[in-house]
């Protein structure tokens, strides 16, 4: 193994689980207790850094998991923005699945793994987006992480809210083309900015933007002033890469950029900034000037959403641990206010105690004995799904 990664055999095969479960499955097959039917949730008990809402993410993966197994699968679509706690401050599972227990229970920690770390980056992507609604958002950091999670992290990024990724492999996967600018090195390379730049003109197809990255050598300032001149009208933005070591305000940075390209005649060029972004300054950054950013770090560090899973039926019969309620439930959802329900199996739907509307069941069918029944939308489909539900959420 050159790579320290798991393949889809490895992770298919239970390979990647805890070793507990694997002593779990063997004692109960040595009791006979190998049919023994089990009803699991998967429940988040709170959201890193008090976030008030998540984005599910993993969802996929998932199915693609536990295909094949002896079980059934309900679950919420991927791309739901979900509260971990119902009006009533009940726990909302945002998947539930049944079947004999020693079947399944080797890929409870897999299954938790696809889901907690996806979500934390959808997540974080989709609070960026509500916080910059308008800008443009491209994905930037999977040199942050293991290279075998690139797909994922992109994926995820896009299906939460932005609109690109920079890598080759993610842009495969959510089937796009993959967007960038430059780097410091083709610059260096050449020694001097304007040939850099005029190289990178000459050399691109039309259908990449001119975007200069304008903070190599000299000011932010000087720099932008030197690319607006040198390209003219196909230089279609700059981008600063401020690093965190230089003193002063990347804010005022960005509207002095701003003031001396309007000043001069070239209103028309966007501001791309990159390096630190996160939810914690894009809105300031945002309100400077900036047109667009590069995300990274905050995006593939983005913390996981804790869920974890838990028996609450053994062979139809309500059972849970302490801390957590026993039996089938149905999880209704107000598709106005996006406010949740938790009720007993077999209750009608409630109307919504928050808005007075109608509410459906949030849970759907995914898996019914080993195959995958659920509808698998596209990266496209899931982000504009978030997206509309975005339009409905206030706290950030």
């Amino acid at each position: 193994m050159k790579f320290h990664v798991a393949s889809e055999a490895d992770i298919k095969s239970g390979k990647t689980t805890d070793v507990y479960f694997v002593r779990t499955r063997q004692v109960l097959e040595a009791k006979g207790m190998e049919n023994l039917r089990a009803l699991a949730e998967v429940t988040s008990g709170a959201l890193p850094r008090g976030w008030p809402w998540a984005v599910l993410c993993g969802v996929e993966e998932v199915a693609h998991l536990l295909e094949g197994l002896p079980v059934d699968v309900d679950c919420m679509p991927e791309g739901t923005i979900f509260r971990p706690f119902d009006f009533s401050g009940r726990r909302i599972p945002v998947l539930v699945i049944e079947g004999p227990y020693a079947k399944y229970c080797e890929f409870e920690t897999p299954l938790l793994g696809l889901l907690c770390q996806a979500s934390g980056v959808a997540t974080m992507a989709a609070r960026i987006r509500k916080l910059a609604w308008d800008k443009t958002l491209l994905a930037f950091g999977i040199r942050r992480a293991h290279p075998a999670l690139a797909p994922m992290l992109d994926r995820a990024s896009y299906v939460g809210g932005f609109d690109g990724v920079s890598s080759l492999i993610g842009a495969e996967t959510i089937k796009r083309k993959p967007m960038g600018t430059m780097p410091h090195s083709l610059i260096l390379c050449f020694g001097n900015q304007i040939e850099a730049w005029r190289a990178f003109d000459e050399i691109m197809p039309p259908d990449v933007p001119r975007i200069a990255l304008v903070d190599t050598r000299f000011d932010e300032k000087a720099e932008a002033l030197m690319a607006a001149e040198a390209l003219g009208r196909r230089l279609a933005g700059v981008r600063l890469d401020t690093p965190g070591s230089r003193k002063g305000s990347l804010a005022e940075i960005v509207r002095e950029v701003r003031w001396e390209l309007d000043l001069r005649g070239f209103s028309r060029v966007k501001i791309f900034v990159s390096g630190g972004i996160s939810d914690q300054n894009i809105r300031e950054l945002c309100n400077a000037g900036a047109d667009g950013f590069g995300v990274g770090t905050s995006i593939t560090n983005a913390p996981t959403v804790d869920f974890a899973m838990d028996l609450v039926e053994i062979e139809g019969r309500p059972e849970a641990k302490r801390g957590k309620l026993s039996g089938r439930k149905r999880v209704w959802r107000c598709e106005r206010c996006l406010c949740f329900v938790l009720t007993p199996a077999g209750s009608r739907a409630p109307t919504c105690p928050r808005c007075g509307h109608k509410t459906t069941q949030a849970l759907k069918p995914l898996i019914r004995k080993g195959k995958i029944v659920g509808r698998l939308p596209s990266p496209d489909q899931i982000r504009k799904n978030v997206l509309k539900q975005l339009e409905k959420v206030d706290e950030i």
